[in-house]
């Protein structure tokens, strides 16, 4: 794989895969924890919030975890930090 800095799978963890996936070799646990969580509704992947009080619910989000995704988080992470966003 080109840019193999990109992408890491550990399809030996207990918890693989983290999220429903269509190809477990293609998903990508470089983003193990999303660096994008604490951007809130900015982060650009597909979340919901659950309970009454705007808790973040992510199980739908496969954002990180496939490996075209790399380059937008970057950028992502690169702007909130220009905003002086918390990450």
């Amino acid at each position: 794989m080109n840019n193999n800095h990109k992408f890491f799978n550990n399809s030996s963890c207990k918890y693989f895969p983290c999220h429903k996936t269509s190809d477990n070799g293609c998903f990508n646990c470089l983003f193990c924890y999303c660096p994008l969580y604490n951007l809130d509704g900015d982060c650009g992947g597909k979340f919901k919030y659950s309970g009454g009080e705007r808790i973040k619910n992510c199980t739908d989000c496969e954002l990180p975890h496939l490996p075209e995704y790399f380059d937008i988080i970057m950028v992502k992470l690169k702007e909130a930090r220009g905003k002086g966003g918390k990450l």
